[in-house]
């Protein structure tokens, strides 16, 4: 099961006009404490922002599934409810769920999830989709994912041959 924590970096970036300014994102990090998220946020973003960060805000998320698409950068956050069958108690239990999709707007968002969705055996529905401030999403790596400095992962070794 992954754990996904909302992580707020602060950091100054000179835009256009060369004027330093104050610049606040968000990154979604799948990390199995509040420790290793913030180690990978600076893992992750200490080659990309030149200068000093700040992670201001971390908190762990209730979004059970990401579904990326390579087309787009733009996450929007998903509410899926359907409805389960407690055996015991004999009644049924409306469960809702949050998941993110990449897209570029509510409608292709919607469509997406559908799709990403459509082999749950359980009817469900899409009461909420909102655009998120999420820049980017980094999914967990174990260390045994991780290639040391000077080697490469076996996929491309095997390609090459």
């Amino acid at each position: 099961m992954n754990n996904w924590f909302l992580c707020k970096v602060k950091y100054r970036k000179e835009d256009d006009k060369g004027i330093l300014k104050n610049i606040s994102e968000a990154y979604l990090v799948d990390a199995l404490s509040f420790t290793e998220a913030e180690s990978r946020i600076h893992e992750e973003l200490g080659s990309v922002i030149r200068g000093e960060f700040q992670v201001t805000n971390m908190s762990k998320s209730r979004i059970v599934d990401v579904f990326e698409y390579p087309d787009t950068d733009n996450w929007h956050k998903c509410k899926v409810t359907y409805v389960m069958i407690d055996e015991e108690a004999k009644k049924e239990k409306k469960v809702s769920n949050l998941m993110i999709v990449s897209a570029a707007n509510v409608k292709e968002a919607y469509e997406r999830i559908q799709e990403s969705l459509s082999s749950m055996l359980v009817p469900f529905q899409i009461p909420e989709i909102a655009e998120t401030p999420i820049v980017e999403i980094f999914k967990y790596k174990s260390p045994d994912q991780r290639v040391p400095e000077g080697f490469k992962p076996v996929e491309k070794t095997e390609e090459a041959e």
